[in-house]
């Protein structure tokens, strides 16, 4: 019979103590859980205009990003304001009027169904954008602009695709 250490026998008595390690999966799950929330609550933070394969935006380096507003799009065919028709382009072009009524009435329509109060001190009915093609006359871009300004929109912006800026 060997004569051990004290050292040795307490040592073999602490590994016959010792368990395999466990990974502690309601912790990892907590952390997953807290981290998709996080994710989810930043990720609403970008607004893009809706994109249509009709409409070829212009280009500009600005660096500001678009904002939530009321979005009327002018294609070759038509004008649409949240995606509805409301004007043939053709009409449009032809008229002597400055204002296209059917777009200022549906301007008006779209405001007066906002869930939350757009309205501003100034009377202002809020922003509206406009996403128009790149063949589009200016000409039926002013009438669109000033139908907006006249339906009560504060802040009319231009639609553009966002690109690099120049390296100088």
């Amino acid at each position: 019979m060997k004569h051990t250490s004290r050292r040795l026998r307490r040592m073999q008595r602490h590994q016959g103590r010792r368990r395999p390690a466990a990974l502690n999966l309601v912790s990892m799950m907590d952390i997953f859980t807290i981290l998709v929330f996080f994710l989810l609550v930043n990720s609403s933070d970008v607004q893009d205009v809706p994109s249509s394969k009709v409409v070829k935006l212009p280009e500009s380096v600005a660096e500001q990003k678009p904002r939530e507003t009321v979005v009327v799009m002018v294609t070759e065919q038509e004008i649409l304001v949240q995606g509805n028709s409301v004007a043939r382009l053709d009409e449009v072009r032809d008229a002597e009027s400055l204002v296209i009524s059917a777009l200022e009435d549906a301007l008006k329509a779209v405001a007066g169904r906002a869930l939350a109060d757009i309205k501003d001190p100034s009377g202002s009915l809020g922003e509206v954008t406009v996403m128009g093609d790149r063949s589009i006359p200016y000409q039926i871009l002013k009438k669109v602009m000033a139908t907006c300004t006249r339906a009560g929109y504060g802040q009319v912006s231009l639609a553009v695709l966002q690109k690099a800026a120049k390296e100088t």
